[in-house]
């Protein structure tokens, strides 16, 4: 199995992109091919040792930077990592890629270089949603921020093949993102949503207010683009918040200092189950071939999983399963 990878467009820079290259290489068994400028590259590689054949690198010497137009640099960026390591991905030169580049960016070039599943309306880019009792998938979280019921509808199947072929959560619920749990509530959009999902092939929990979300009540949460990005925002920035009041409290004074030494085992924990890191990136779903967008401040850590939960996309044969699935419904 190989992997490409973007190794241009990260807040880091080439060096936690490369070492999270090689840490995968060495740990999970993949060959990769780096994308970017190949002495960069070089000379990053050059401070670990990994077998040597199990990573190339492909010359891309244009960068699509987050000030750019997203369609835009994808059709005159030629020479870019992103269109480049697409361009490979969809001649055979790989089997899957990550980025971490300008999201937009990467969402247009899925589009207009890998290309939709046919029968797939939209596109979707999904995301783990950390809760109480562990984790659940969420989409679509800013590819789509006008959507149509249809549109849902496949949000929630691809959700779910997802969420039980590479998170391992067995018969996933679905539950709709809505303004209450009663069946005819919200807008003309979740209302009609509804209706299609009772009706689907899915174990279809019904609508779940958002402010239950973290509690984990299902498995996959759907919602258009819009909703589904001030979602997640809201949720990094309460986090934030959170973390920086508690890190205040517990300096205020001797006491709390000793009472944060105590509890450091717990608070780390803690941390550790809301951390991005762990869970990798977020796959574009809905598109011929695997793709995930790891975050942009990603380190080498965050970019060995997403290496990790793309090499799972590709071993699931996701986007077979989801290719079988829209010809059912047809």
């Amino acid at each position: 199995m190989k992997i490409i990878v973007d190794s241009i467009g990260g807040d880091k820079g080439p060096r936690e992109i490369v070492k999270g290259c090689v840490d995968a290489v060495n740990e999970l068994g993949v060959e990769i091919i780096i994308v970017g400028k190949e002495d960069d590259i070089r000379k990053e590689l050059s401070n670990y040792s990994f077998p040597k054949a199990a990573i190339d690198i492909l010359n891309a010497t244009e960068e699509i930077s987050n000030e750019d137009d997203p369609t835009l640099a994808i059709r005159r960026k030629k020479d870019s990592s992103m269109v480049v390591g697409m361009k490979a991905l969809t001649e055979g030169y790989g089997d899957g890629l990550v980025s971490t580049g300008n999201t937009g960016a990467l969402l247009a070039g899925g589009l207009f270089i890998v290309k939709r599943i046919q029968g797939i309306e939209r596109a979707a880019l999904a995301t783990v949603y950390p809760t109480k009792t562990g984790i659940s998938f969420i989409l679509d979280v800013g590819a789509n921020v006008d959507c149509k019921p249809e549109y849902l509808k496949q949000f929630a199947m691809m959700g779910s093949i997802y969420s039980e072929k590479v998170l391992g959560i067995n018969s996933p619920k679905v539950g709709l993102a809505n303004i209450g749990v009663e069946e005819g509530k919200g807008n003309a959009l979740v209302r009609e949503a509804y209706d299609l999902l009772k009706d689907a092939n899915l174990n279809f929990f019904g609508n779940v207010e958002v402010r239950d979300i973290p509690e984990g009540l299902v498995d996959v949460i759907i919602c258009d683009g819009f909703v589904g990005n001030v979602i997640l925002k809201l949720t990094e920035g309460m986090a934030i918040s959170m973390f920086s009041t508690l890190k205040e409290e517990f300096t205020k004074s001797f006491k709390s200092k000793v009472g944060a030494l105590m509890l450091k085992s717990q608070l780390k924990s803690f941390k550790d189950r809301l951390d991005y890191r762990e869970y990798g990136g977020a796959p574009l779903l809905g598109i011929k071939q695997p793709v995930v967008k790891a975050h942009g401040s990603s380190d080498a850590f965050a970019i060995k999983n997403a290496i990790r939960q793309t090499k799972t996309f590709i071993e699931k044969d996701v986007i077979k399963i989801i290719e079988n699935e829209i010809n059912i419904e047809k």
